[in-house]
C-alpha cells in the first residue's frame, strides 16, 4: 500500500473579518475589518444591470454593492468609493481579492517588481450567479476577506530561485527554491537542455495517490524540480487543493500538461483557443485578471500541442503585463528575462507566442 500524500500545513488562520447577516432587510449587512478597521454597513443585492450606490446611514460611511458584468459573465463587489473589492466569474473557483498592498521582486532574474493590492484565492465551489446568497459563500468569505493567510501568489513566490526551504511536521520539504528538472544528457544550452516532466511528487520526493486511485512513485533524478504545468499543479493542486488528474486521461481534475489544461472544461475560458500558429494571437488581453492562467505555444516540435502555461499576476511598476512561470532557461519558477521577458503586452517572445487564457 502506498503511503498516503502529504501535504504542506496549512497557517494558522488569523480572523480579521466579521459579517453580520441581516434577514429581516432586503440588504445583507456586511461588516468589513481592515488595517484601519473602517466599516461598510449596507450590501445591495445582486441585480443584472450595474447597481447604484445609495447614502450610508453612519456619517463617514457609505453603501457597497454587488453587482453583474458581463464578458466574461461575472459579478463584482464595489465599495463605497465605486472601487472593486472582490470579482467573481461564473465557472471559475478562483476569486481575486483586494486587500494590503504587496510587492513581488525576483532581483536575481530582472529589476521588475510587481506592487499589487490583488489576493488570488481559491474558493471551495465555482462561482455562479446569486451564489453571495449561499452558506458556502458566507462562510468562506468571512474567512478571506481581510486575510493575510498565503493566497496563490505568495505560494508561488515560495518556489522562486533563493527562497527558503520550508517543512511539515514530518519532515517534508514542502516550498522552496524549485529546480525544472533534471539536465537532459542528450541537450544541450538553449536545446532541451533540461528535462520535462516533473510534477509536484518529484520535487517533493513522495508517493502520491490521486482520487480515481492511481499512485504514482516519485524519480530521485527530478527532486526538487517542477516543469512549467508541475509548478502550477504544485500552487494550485497540492498547496491550494484543487483537484488534480494523475494525467490528460485519468481521474478528473487539473490535467498533466499544459495542453491538456487550455483544452480541458474546467474553469472559464476568458482568451479562447482560436489557433496555434502567429496570426491566432489574441488581439487583446485586456480582459485578463490576475491569477488567470495563460497558454503559449513555443514549439513547431510540439506540433498541435500548446507548450507552455504560467500564472497572469497583473503589471509591473513599469505598467507591464507580468506572468510568473517555470522555464528551463531560468531552471525554475521566475518572472525574470533570461530566455525571454516575462511580460504579455508588446511583441516580446511570450507576447507572441501567447495563445489563450483561463480563469479556473
Amino acid at each position: 500500500m502506498s503511503a498516503k500524500p502529504k501535504r504542506g500545513p496549512r497557517p494558522v488562520l488569523h480572523a480579521t473579518t466579521v459579517i453580520a447577516l441581516l434577514a429581516a432587510s432586503a440588504y445583507l449587512t456586511v461588516e468589513l475589518r481592515k488595517e484601519e478597521q473602517a466599516k461598510a454597513p449596507a450590501v445591495q443585492a445582486v441585480t443584472d444591470k450595474p447597481a447604484l450606490r445609495s447614502g450610508g446611514t453612519d456619517p463617514g460611511s457609505g453603501d457597497v454593492t454587488w453587482e453583474r458584468l458581463k464578458s466574461p459573465a461575472r459579478t463584482v463587489l464595489r465599495g463605497e468609493d465605486g472601487g472593486v473589492q472582490a470579482t467573481f466569474t461564473d465557472g471559475a473557483r478562483t476569486a481575486t481579492l483586494t486587500g494590503p498592498s504587496r510587492t513581488f521582486t525576483e532581483p536575481t532574474g530582472t529589476k521588475s517588481r510587481v506592487v499589487t493590492e490583488n489576493w488570488v484565492r481559491l474558493m471551495p465551489e465555482p462561482w455562479i450567479k446569486g451564489a453571495e446568497r449561499e452558506k458556502w459563500f458566507k462562510d468562506w468569505f468571512k474567512e478571506f476577506s481581510g486575510s493575510k493567510e498565503d493566497d496563490l501568489f505568495a505560494i508561488a513566490f515560495q518556489y522562486v530561485d533563493q527562497a527558503p526551504v520550508k517543512k511539515d511536521d514530518e519532515g517534508t520539504s514542502y516550498a522552496g527554491d524549485a529546480s525544472f528538472g533534471p539536465i537532459n544528457p542528450t541537450g544541450s544550452p538553449g536545446n532541451d537542455y533540461r528535462l520535462e516532466e516533473s510534477d509536484f511528487y518529484d520535487y517533493l520526493g513522495i508517493s502520491y495517490t490521486f482520487r480515481d486511485g492511481t499512485t504514482v512513485q516519485p524519480e530521485a533524478i527530478r527532486a526538487r524540480s517542477m516543469d512549467c504545468s508541475g509548478f502550477i499543479r504544485t500552487v494550485l493542486g497540492y498547496r491550494a487543493r484543487f483537484p488534480l488528474m494523475a494525467t490528460d486521461k485519468l481521474g478528473d481534475g487539473l490535467p498533466r500538461t499544459a495542453n491538456g489544461m487550455a483544452r480541458s472544461d474546467l474553469g472559464t475560458d476568458v482568451l479562447k483557443l482560436a489557433g496555434l500558429g502567429p496570426k491566432d494571437r489574441p488581439k487583446s488581453i485586456d480582459v485578463l485578471q490576475p491569477g488567470d492562467l495563460v497558454f503559449f505555444k513555443l514549439d513547431a516540435r510540439t506540433k498541435d500541442r500548446l507548450d507552455h502555461v504560467g500564472m497572469y499576476m497583473g503589471h509591473d511598476t513599469d505598467g507591464h503585463k507580468i506572468f510568473v512561470s517555470s522555464r528551463e532557461e531560468v531552471n525554475g519558477p521566475t518572472i525574470g528575462d533570461k530566455g525571454g521577458t516575462s511580460r504579455l503586452d508588446g511583441n516580446g517572445y511570450y507576447a507572441s507566442t501567447m495563445r489563450s487564457a483561463k480563469r479556473l
